[in-house]
């Protein structure tokens, strides 16, 4: 089987484009990978888009309708968080199989005026049963992160400093929502939404689009290898049965599985890793995270904060784009977002934020419900 290239990847500011339609979005980010690739839409057999709002569906063919109508075959994805991720790795496997040399993959979405459940659509408002507490997002992450400081002494403080982190790398990436320095003090005086996440520990609803082209190595080395990214894995996972309490639902087994399953198939473990961009949908989130991924051990995610090791120049720096805080949670987009970040520092194109000497970098999102996808790329030329 061939190996899979990103050859052209891009994303478009997060922010809020309540004028826009969301193919207009997509279709923004679409051209923007395309010619980042130097390919066109003549050039695509296949199209792979994830978004998870749009009731009409089929936003696939409506971005064709903004960039060329080719009849090439179009799947529309929808997976929660990981919705992004699971059109990148539909667009990954169909290269794997042979079907074709050269696809694109879009996920976009249009949250900006999304609120708590990030919009229902079906009229019927939040259920007095069963939701309203620790059902929502804040609260079943509030309860992740609690249960952590029970096993482990994880503070209030520590949870914080990682909304410190992410905004401070935020500050030089011009594609984040916000782009602002939030110290301690302000994280932690802010409004509480559910402890111990204040409103600054909470990822940002945004509309957002980002594409990639992927191809064959074939196709790779007719088109040149310079600014090619290999993915060495693509996992995607759901969680298994198990006899626990569904009010507070198990954030860390579907991670844990498709990390075990990424590093084996990519030949490397953790410490093989020079940068990692994961679902910090929550300040808590991430914490639980570092472990997750076996960026450490259990229990020592805490000290891994304190101590910066993921933050920019540190031994695994994490989010360096600015994360979900900082820079927004368009949860279609989000999974080829975090490959765009990553695919960027393997290229050495970072900027100012570059991680110097990147090889190999992996990318998280987990969708409770339950679906987690992992990517690891890798450095070629």
């Amino acid at each position: 089987m061939s190996d899979v290239y990103v050859m052209g990847i891009d994303m478009i500011r997060f922010g809020r484009y309540p004028e826009r339609s969301v193919p207009q979005l997509g279709a923004e980010a679409a051209l923007l990978a395309l010619d980042d690739a130097g390919v066109t839409i003549q050039d695509v057999e296949a199209l792979f888009c994830g978004n998870l709002m749009q009731a009409s569906g089929m936003v696939g063919q409506r971005i064709l309708q903004e960039i060329g109508q080719t009849g090439i075959a179009v799947t529309n994805s929808s997976n929660a968080c990981a919705t992004g991720a699971t059109a990148f790795r539909e667009g990954w496997t169909a290269i794997k199989a042979g079907l074709y040399d050269l696809v694109l993959v879009v996920g976009v979405e249009q949250l900006g005026k999304a609120g708590l459940l990030g919009g229902r659509g079906d009229g019927r408002g939040i259920p007095k049963e069963g939701l309203l507490g620790s059902g929502t997002m804040p609260a079943v992450f509030a309860e992740a992160g609690m249960e952590h400081s029970r096993k482990y002494g994880t503070t209030f403080e520590q949870f914080a400093k990682v909304s410190v982190k992410n905004h401070h790398h935020s500050v030089k990436n011009s594609k984040s929502m916000y782009q602002k320095e939030t110290p301690l003090e302000m994280v932690m005086s802010a409004e509480m939404i559910a402890y111990p996440n204040t409103k600054l520990m909470c990822s940002v609803n945004v509309d957002g689009a980002a594409s990639a082209v992927l191809a064959s190595e074939k196709k790779a080395r007719e088109l040149g290898m310079g600014r090619a990214v290999r993915v060495k894995a693509s996992v995607l996972t759901s969680d298994p049965y198990t006899e626990r309490d569904l009010v507070m639902p198990d954030v860390n087994t579907c991670t844990r599985r498709a990390a075990q399953q990424a590093y084996a198939m990519a030949g490397v473990g953790p410490g093989d890793l020079d940068l990692v961009e994961l679902h910090d949908c929550f300040a808590t989130a991430e914490i639980l995270h570092y472990e997750n991924l076996g960026l450490c051990a259990d229990g020592e995610a805490g000290k891994l904060i304190d101590e910066g090791e993921t933050a920019h120049g540190g031994r695994i720096p994490v989010n360096v784009s600015g994360g979900l805080l900082s820079k927004g949670h368009p949860l279609g987009a989000t999974g080829v977002a975090n490959i765009y970040e990553v695919s960027t520092h393997l290229r050495g194109e970072a900027g100012e934020r570059q991680v110097e000497g990147a090889r190999i970098g992996l990318t998280h999102v987990i969708g409770l419900g339950s679906a987690c996808g992992i990517h690891i790329l890798e450095k070629v030329a």
